[in-house]
């Protein structure tokens, strides 16, 4: 049986990545022997694939209309706000369902498909958490849901519900503030909150941000992305250890829009 090989020239950039990844790593804070072997596979399938060397990928998918859809766990750099607040039921019936299935079909092209965070107030803006009522389903990837079977008084409130959504949802100019960098990974995550950071910066960002982009610092979380806790312009950007598989979150600085 003859022996595949790959062609010298992907040989060669695959030698190139394993000691691009090896010095990264060096750069780094301790990092396992496994984890190295996944940033290198990451990096040696982007570069032989049959795309490498040939006409770009981006080339070969047709246009399309729809904004495009972000992955729900990989961290993206882009920067991301709030939607318009949306109200498409009310508890008259067995609850307030304003789920994102329904959401997406309701408002099509206004809400993105995986949203990075999720918030509930009341129709006069109390958060829904302060409420004291039980919520069936309160997450980014199902929505908010209240059921009235789930309340002592036996109706819950009128809820109204807005989704975390990438640039492609947000108004086009933006005015950013300088780069913020209050926290590291090394105890339960990073946490660069919005309270905290205007605290500690007083006077350099706006009152009520509409638009919040974080960064990570590392060279390698463009292939190993976190899974983040928080990321909205309201509360700012967290991402905690405990979240992560294999490793601790990566260390951010963040940025927030005010026009």
């Amino acid at each position: 049986m003859t022996k595949k090989h790959f062609p010298l020239h992907k040989y060669h950039c695959a030698h190139a990545v394993y000691l691009f990844v090896q010095n990264q790593v060096k750069k780094e804070t301790f990092v396992s022997a496994t984890m190295i072997k996944l940033w290198t596979i990451a990096l040696v399938v982007t570069f032989v694939t049959p795309s490498f060397g040939g006409r770009p990928i981006e080339d070969s998918v047709p246009p399309s209309s729809e904004p495009p859809e972000e992955p729900k766990s990989v961290f993206s750099s882009e920067y991301y706000c709030w939607t318009q607040w949306f109200d498409r039921d009310d508890p008259s019936g067995t609850g307030d369902w304003e789920t994102l299935s329904d959401l997406l079909k309701q408002y099509p092209n206004e809400i993105c498909p995986n949203p990075v965070d999720v918030e509930a107030t009341t129709l006069s803006g109390t958060p829904a958490k302060q409420t004291g009522e039980v919520f069936y389903k309160y997450d980014k990837t199902s929505g908010f849901v209240c059921r009235n079977e789930d309340q002592k008084q036996g109706m819950c409130k009128d809820y109204r519900v807005r989704f975390s959504c990438p640039s492609a949802y947000c108004s086009k100019k933006v005015c950013w503030t300088e780069w913020f960098d209050r926290d590291d990974p090394s105890g339960t995550g990073d946490w660069e909150l919005l309270s905290n950071l205007r605290t500690e910066n007083p006077g350099k960002i706006c009152e009520t941000p509409q638009h919040i982009q974080a960064k990570p610092k590392s060279l390698l979380a463009s292939f190993i992305g976190d899974n983040i806790y928080i990321y909205n312009p309201t509360q700012g950007f967290v991402c905690r250890n405990e979240d992560q598989t294999f490793k601790k979150c990566w260390d951010y600085k963040v940025r927030f829009g005010c026009c």
